[in-house]
């Protein structure tokens, strides 16, 4: 009945005072609210996934798919990971203006570059090609994420997506469509919102296909609401989760749908909004719950990078 945000504010508040009373780093109090009497003795950094091209309505341009993100791989420690996207993303900003002008590196809603792009293939070939001007090798150190906010071009009444302009896809066409893109670009290790939110028919089907190869996020499809995981969960939906704690309203309440999929063994990433703060309690929470992932923009805007200034200085503790 509140709100989300105002609930959200709160609960963030009343976490970083309890840290404070107990002098005690915030990821710890966080991890003893989690974890009870069982805290774990060591913690590690998630995985970062960094929005380095942004598309759909982050952007407003012709490319239907909402992020092209750059994860470098678990080998790397966290500072060295941070290093390399920053690499990455500077040589995808020479490439973009390049290739399509200074306009192609104006920046979209959480920090990554909007150019006037028409496919994923022709993203996905520039992001690639970014990794390997920066010295590194697609799918050995730099992996892509992608979030195609699949309800952003879904067409309830003819239940058609519309995933590249003038292209129109049913369900399972749409399965294919992925199945046939991560084929072409195997350093695809992740797709978030790869349908409809209410497409409940086709999400065991996509996970059937692609599950194995591929992580499958429920965002919209979940809104971090452990009463629709449960069903996801029992219905075979996707295999990870992604948290967004005003989704749900409290910390507390995220804790419980992240539970509810760490215990089934599938993944958790931790998400900002792309409307943001500087605000840093979700690098926090990423690392008390021991969460796999964590996604909060590109290494530009200050309210991308203080989440990674925190993840830093949690590591650096």
């Amino acid at each position: 009945k509140v709100g989300g945000n105002a609930c959200t504010a709160t609960s963030f508040a009343l976490a970083e005072a309890g840290a404070a009373l107990e002098r005690i780093e915030l990821f710890q109090y966080l991890a003893r609210q989690y974890w009870g009497q069982n805290v774990p003795k060591k913690f590690h950094i998630p995985t970062p996934c960094f929005n380095i091209l942004n598309g759909g309505k982050h952007a407003g341009g012709q490319l239907k798919l909402q992020e092209f993100m750059a994860s470098p791989s678990k080998k790397y420690e966290f500072p060295d990971q941070l290093r390399i996207v920053a690499e990455v993303y500077q040589k995808l900003s020479s490439l973009l203006v390049k290739k399509y002008g200074v306009s192609a590196k104006n920046l979209g809603d959480e920090g990554g570059f909007a150019p006037s792009l028409n496919t994923p293939d022709e993203a996905l070939d520039c992001i690639e090609q970014a990794i390997r001007d920066a010295g590194y090798k697609p799918e050995e150190d730099v992996r892509i994420c992608l979030d195609a906010a699949a309800s952003e071009f879904y067409d309830a009444e003819t239940k058609l997506y519309e995933v590249e302009v003038g292209v129109k896809k049913t369900g399972d066409e749409m399965i294919k469509y992925w199945e046939e893109l991560i084929q072409r670009h195997p350093s695809i290790c992740s797709i978030e919102d790869g349908l409809d939110e209410k497409d409940y028919e086709h999400w065991p089907k996509l996970n059937a296909a692609i599950g194995s190869k591929c992580q499958l996020v429920g965002d919209d499809l979940y809104t971090t609401n452990p009463n629709t995981i449960r069903k996801g969960l029992e219905g075979k939906w996707c295999n990870a989760l992604l948290l967004k704690v005003n989704q749900i309203g409290t910390i507390s309440e995220a804790m419980e749908a992240a539970r509810l999929v760490l215990d089934a063994h599938q993944h958790v990433m931790v998400s900002h909004r792309s409307g943001e703060t500087c605000n840093s309690v979700i690098a926090d929470l990423s690392v008390a719950i021991k969460a796999q992932q964590i996604k909060t923009g590109s290494t530009a805007r200050g309210e991308r990078i203080q989440k990674y200034t925190r993840l830093l200085q949690i590591y650096e503790y």
